[in-house]
Formats: C-alpha cells, sequence, structure tokens
C-alpha cells in the first residue's frame, strides 16, 4: 500500500461552496456511483443544498478532489445526524484514505452537533469496516441500486 498523502480537510455548507468545487464533487459522485457502480438514479437529490448539510472535501497537495462525503442533519435522510455519498477518487484508493475521511467527518460532525448519534446506510461488505469506527448494525441487511446494504448507528458521545 502506498502511504497515504497529507490531505486537507474543508467541510463545507452548500452555500459556500464555489461553483467549480460543486462541478468537481458532483462529477467525481457520478463517475464513481453512477458510471463505476452502474446506478442509474439521480445523484443530485435535492439534500445537498439544504442550509445545514455539510460537504467535505479532502484535497490532495496539488489541489485534486482526492477524497469527499457529504454529511446531513438529523431529519434529512434518517432522524439521526447521518453521512453519505462516501468515495475516494479513483487514482487515490489503496492509500489508506478511507479511516482519516471518517475521523475528519466524525470531528466535523461533532463539532456542528455536539453528542450526536450518527445514522448511516453502508453497502454491507463494509460493516467491519465502519465497526471500528463505532458503527453497529441497526438494520437487517438489503439492497439498494442492486448492492447489498445496511444500516449501521454510531451511538453519540456524551
Amino acid at each position: 500500500m502506498t502511504p497515504a498523502p497529507s490531505l486537507r480537510w474543508q467541510a463545507k455548507p452548500y452555500a459556500e461552496l464555489e461553483r467549480d468545487e460543486l462541478y468537481e464533487l458532483l462529477r467525481l459522485r457520478a463517475e464513481v456511483f453512477v458510471i463505476e457502480q452502474n446506478c442509474v438514479y439521480l445523484d443530485p437529490d435535492g439534500k445537498d443544498r439544504h442550509p445545514e448539510a455539510l460537504h467535505l472535501l479532502g484535497r490532495a497537495p496539488d489541489g485534486a478532489l482526492a477524497a469527499y462525503l457529504r454529511i446531513l442533519p438529523a431529519g434529512l435522510s434518517y432522524p439521526q445526524v447521518s453521512f453519505g455519498r462516501v468515495l475516494t477518487a479513483p487514482a487515490f484508493r489503496g492509500q489508506g484514505l478511507g479511516d482519516p475521511m471518517i475521523e475528519a467527518a466524525l470531528a466535523a460532525i461533532e463539532a456542528r452537533w455536539p453528542g450526536a448519534d450518527i445514522q448511516i446506510g453502508a453497502q454491507a461488505h463494509l460493516q467491519g469496516y465502519y465497526g471500528r469506527h463505532g458503527f453497529a448494525p441497526s438494520s437487517a441487511p438489503y439492497v439498494e441500486d442492486g448492492i447489498p446494504h445496511i444500516d449501521l448507528l454510531r451511538p453519540g458521545r456524551a
């Protein structure tokens, strides 16, 4: 495995995204979720624009968007705060960026919603990975877009 590059993490609300940043993240999401995973769905679902939604951008030293996820407030996707659209750009895979991305997301959530429970829907094969970050199953497995998924919950830290 190549050592993880040092990324600059930024959590930005929609209103603070620059036009080119928005294009870049939507293009990367389409590349990964629609084309690579062969899931035909409308990715921009209206939740990106919610005033409390945050977009976590991981930028490589050269400015390339290497990793991304979206954080949503409680009540938008789940009764709890959630995150999704988790991805690493193809050119940056295998470099150990996943754990730092989840840690940055958890820190952003804690800063915005201290002590909040976090609910996510994850691909089922990632259950153990998210388990290392304190997530436990909260649903039976289900199929979404032809891919096995499971809901996972991380209790808030009081």
